[in-house]
């Protein structure tokens, strides 16, 4: 139902399971020479009912052009929810799996939010893979002082039995899910609309969804990203929400002086929330348009 037309459903194994991932292959975009495209990876955030479908309304936008992949996560969507006590080892390591099984050129990744900064670790360990990364409100949520362990609801989550019934009742209803979105996530709730809270919904209430969820509630997957950004080579832009819960711009314009040669590019969105390819998808799509070409020119070259 949320797949994109002209679109289909694969799978590829990585070392937790399998991921499932949707691709450019079926009418009117299988006609074209995709040995020859460049490839578009979509990578979502986490967080409960996080999927691909968080990129859906963006990435059929660049489907003429290049090759697109957007995968479902381990423990996230249509792939396997292994039970597992989530870390960030394992989604550094899935990233790289899932791109060396689907990819033999260096690609382009479009990644939200902490899978951000988990892509910006796997870009450090194997830059080769890599041609560019633009990402959206990319932090490991521990930066600058900041510890998100440090919250009643944390710890609440930390609390077995206790656990699994917030995930239910807090997390994996519609109302929970809505709440969410319009409270935490978007700038404006009135962007909210039925068929994201439905496509969040049948995530989060996939078999075994929770342990990938609770280990993000959690905080196992938080991370101080200082501590790695400055190791980073592969050129980048950051697109950050002004209304970004938590996690404020200023954390993005602070990444960017600690690392100016790689990431080469901060902008700052008014009027949106954590993730603008959801409550804004054409605005990020005329974003990304505008960044692709502006990171392929060596940095002399762009300050002409």
């Amino acid at each position: 139902m949320f797949i994109p037309s002209g679109f289909s459903q694969k799978s590829t194994q990585t070392n937790l399971g399998y991921i499932v991932y949707y691709i450019n292959d079926r009418s009117p975009w299988n006609n074209l020479e995709t040995n020859s495209r460049e490839t578009l990876v979509f990578l979502h955030g986490l967080g409960g009912g996080s999927s691909a479908y968080e990129w859906s309304k963006v990435y059929p936008a660049f489907a003429a052009q290049f090759r697109i992949l957007a995968p479902d996560l381990i423990g996230w969507g249509r792939s396997a929810h292994p039970q597992h006590n989530y870390r960030i080892e394992d989604y550094v390591t899935t990233i790289e799996n899932f791109i060396e099984h689907t990819c033999t050129e260096p690609v382009t990744v479009i990644a939200s939010a902490l899978t951000a900064a988990f892509t910006i670790r796997t870009a450090i360990a194997r830059p080769e893979l890599f041609k560019s990364l633009i990402l959206t409100t990319a932090a490991g949520l521990n930066e600058f002082g900041k510890d998100y362990q440090e919250n009643f609801f944390t710890q609440l989550a930390s609390t077995p039995i206790i656990d699994r019934l917030l995930y239910r009742t807090g997390v994996a209803t519609s109302f929970g899910i809505r709440s969410f979105l319009e409270q935490r996530q978007f700038a404006q709730k009135d962007r909210v609309y039925p068929e994201l809270v439905e496509a969040y919904l049948l995530s989060a209430q996939q078999l075994n969804a929770e342990y990938a969820a609770l280990s993000f509630v959690r905080g196992d997957l938080c991370f101080d990203l200082t501590q790695y950004i400055t190791q980073l080579t592969v050129p980048t832009a950051l697109i950050w929400g002004q209304a970004s819960e938590y996690t404020g711009p200023q954390v993005g314009h602070r990444l960017q002086e600690m690392n100016p040669q790689a990431i080469r590019i901060m902008y700052q969105l008014n009027d949106v929330g954590f993730t603008p390819q959801l409550e804004l998808p054409a605005v990020t799509i005329g974003l990304i348009r505008k960044f692709l070409p502006q990171l392929e020119l060596s940095p002399e070259l762009r300050s002409n």
